[in-house]
């Protein structure tokens, strides 16, 4: 592991089912426990795979045609079983336009093999939850 492949972000609590976290560029996103409105830590889970596999199809399809419309929709479901918590049965779905036009209908072509590509090979997130990658949790007593 290097310095360079090193991602963090820090979690602030900010108030009663609040939280803030912050990246390592300094960016800022605020989410709740879902009582005060906003994203939960699940919703936002999903924004990060969706995320991560748009990013990865909008970079191999934009270069043939700007989409008229792009969209991804990721749900699951929130389950218990015997060991605790999880999300269930996640997908992410795709609604994506181009022009009717030569470049449109090269985007078109490709835009499956990108999306294939992005879950099976580039998108860090859904890769990560695949691979079930362990998380340590450790507390740092600062008394």
């Amino acid at each position: 592991m290097t310095a360079e492949s090193l991602r963090s972000v820090t979690v602030e609590r900010t108030g009663p089912g609040l939280f803030t976290a912050t990246n390592s560029r300094g960016d800022t996103i605020t989410f709740t426990t879902g009582s005060h409105g906003g994203f939960t830590p699940v919703e936002l889970f999903l924004a990060a795979i969706g995320g991560c596999s748009a990013a990865d199809v909008d970079a191999a399809t934009t270069r043939h045609a700007e989409p008229t419309r792009f969209s991804v929709t990721v749900h699951g479901h929130k389950a218990k079983n015997a060991d605790g918590n999880l999300m269930t049965d996640l997908e992410a779905a795709f609604t994506v336009r181009f022009p009717q036009d030569e470049g449109g209908d090269r985007a078109r072509a490709i835009l499956p093999r990108a999306a294939k590509t992005s879950h099976d090979k580039l998108c860090t997130v859904s890769r990560t939850v695949e691979a079930g990658t362990p998380v340590t949790v450790k507390v740092i007593d600062e008394d």
